[in-house]
């Protein structure tokens, strides 16, 4: 994906990032009872928000703050241990900033509030421009090339968008652009959403990523902060929108930089959607490249034995077949099919895994049959249990999706949940 030319220059090192990592998520039901959305695990060994730092860092953008507020927990330690890695005294770090009513009495009470109370903390690091990033979204990017444009037309904000169809439009911020991408209308999730120009089937949707001049992203910010009857204080809703009319804001269409064609981007904010792009990982050239040594993903990565497959009778074989399998785990005599393991998931004999998401630390017992499930972190699922095979005896047990798919959680089996959910 990325043999293009990186864009690490003056720019990307006069930039601070910020990653917007405090929302519910409440769209993933259980997994986001105990967790912050950013910190749901993803592709085997990665959790989400692990993409967007990745991005900074490959990006040349060695300056970034994340800025975290609901059940925050298990985020907060999976950035304290896999990125501690950045050199301090070189002024390169990633930073946390948890919700700590610097201005105000109150918590974070909209995207734009949550930089508002930081304004003092950006101030200091004394950037030229802001990256402001959703910790959410599941992509590889390389910023560098939204900042040259950002500089390059003289914006004084330029918003990252993709392509999306227009029945799928009405779940994200929708804008409207001139011939020269100058947006002239810009709606937070619309219930017509106008389609591109040329184009009927699809429109421009808003990436949550925002690339600020540092002056005007602090004018902006106090503008709003006056506004407390008519703001609800977010970039999409109410930021955005207001510059529109005052000011240069350019959309930033996000394409694959080897063939042009719009790139992938998947907003996982459902079980439907983080099941199917987990899935869509075992095909043989998925989109989302997780080999690719020139944009690695990194990540907090526990020292664990190879995962190993035991016995190899007829009626006992332990196997997997379109799946990837991370480290530490152990498939005893069953089979996994078109599924995803994470770490230290253990597969008792005579099981059946297909088509399933496993969260680390996962045991499934003898005799079980698991088909269209996300299994989260730490369920013990007992001998001779059948998940996906009866959505009846499905929807009293567990939670199941629109598309089918069957969550379950400790809490459905009424067991604890795991320490470092």
């Amino acid at each position: 994906m990325h043999t293009a030319k990186r864009y690490v220059s003056r720019l990307t090192r006069q930039t601070l990032a910020l990653v917007l990592a405090g929302g519910r998520g409440s769209r993933l039901h259980d997994l986001t009872k105990w967790r912050a959305k950013p910190a749901v695990p993803f592709g085997g060994k990665f959790r989400i928000i692990d993409f967007p730092l990745s991005n900074c860092i490959n990006s040349g953008i060695n300056q970034v703050g994340v800025l975290t507020q609901y059940k925050s927990h298990s985020l907060i330690r999976h950035i304290q241990r896999g990125w501690g890695f950045l050199r301090g005294e070189l002024g390169d770090f990633v930073e946390l900033l948890p919700a700590q009513q610097r201005i105000e009495t109150s918590w974070y009470e909209g995207t734009a509030d949550a930089v508002m109370q930081n304004l003092d903390i950006i101030r200091s690091h004394q950037p030229m421009y802001v990256l402001i990033l959703a910790g959410d979204h599941v992509y590889k990017m390389d910023y560098g090339t939204m900042l040259a444009a950002h500089v390059e037309q003289e914006a004084d904000v330029t918003v990252g968008c993709i392509e999306v169809p227009l029945e799928d439009a009405s779940a994200f911020g929708v804008m409207s652009v001139d011939d020269q991408y100058r947006i002239t209308e810009f709606d937070e999730k619309p219930a017509s959403p106008r389609p591109m120009p040329g184009n009927p089937d699809r429109a421009l949707a808003s990436m949550g990523i925002y690339v600020f001049s540092t002056r005007v992203l602090f004018d902006e910010l106090t503008r709003d902060h006056g506004l407390t009857d008519t703001s609800s204080h977010d970039f999409g809703k109410d930021i955005i929108p207001s510059m529109i009319r005052r000011l240069r804001v350019m959309a930033f269409p996000f394409r694959d930089p080897v063939n042009n064609r719009v790139a992938y981007w998947r907003d996982v904010g459902t079980i439907d959607a983080l099941w199917q792009a987990n899935l869509e990982l075992i095909g043989v050239s998925p989109e989302l490249n997780l080999y690719d040594p020139d944009w690695p993903i990194w990540t907090y990565q526990e020292q664990l034995p190879p995962a190993k497959f035991v016995f190899d009778d007829e009626q006992r074989r332990g196997m997997a077949v379109d799946s990837m399998v991370a480290g530490g785990c152990i498939v005893s005599g069953a089979r996994v099919r078109h599924s995803l393991l994470f770490s230290q998931v253990r597969v008792h004999s005579y099981s059946t895994v297909a088509d399933s998401v496993i969260f680390p630390d996962v045991e499934i017992g003898r005799n079980c049959d698991i088909r269209r499930a996300v299994i989260d972190r730490g369920c013990r699922i007992p001998a001779g249990t059948r998940i996906g095979c009866d959505p009846e005896a499905d929807r009293k047990n567990y939670h199941v999706s629109p598309k089918g798919v069957v969550l379950v959680t400790p809490e459905m089996l009424n067991q604890d949940y795991p320490h470092g959910l």
